[in-house]
């Protein structure tokens, strides 16, 4: 499975190793992704996403539901 925030929609990033000769190599940067469940109080079900942790930032501020119709309108929500 891709490395994707399925709310933020943060992906892999490429850039640069820089030596101190000033070589350079290619590198990822990946999202500081996390598995986790979430209960759905209006559906009373769980949901489980990957998520970023800047994101689980923005759940704990928003609310679940929704930062999952924002993400869901954005369209980088998909089930």
């Amino acid at each position: 499975m891709a490395k994707v925030c399925q709310i933020s929609g943060k992906r892999t990033r490429v850039g640069n190793n820089v030596s101190h000769a000033n070589n350079k190599t290619k590198r990822k940067f990946f999202p500081n992704l996390q598995k986790k469940r979430f209960f759905l109080p209006s559906s009373g079900e769980w949901v489980t996403l990957k998520v970023a942790a800047s994101a689980l930032r923005t759940i704990n501020k928003n609310g679940i539901e929704a930062t999952i119709q924002k993400a869901y309108d954005k369209g980088t929500l998909t089930f």
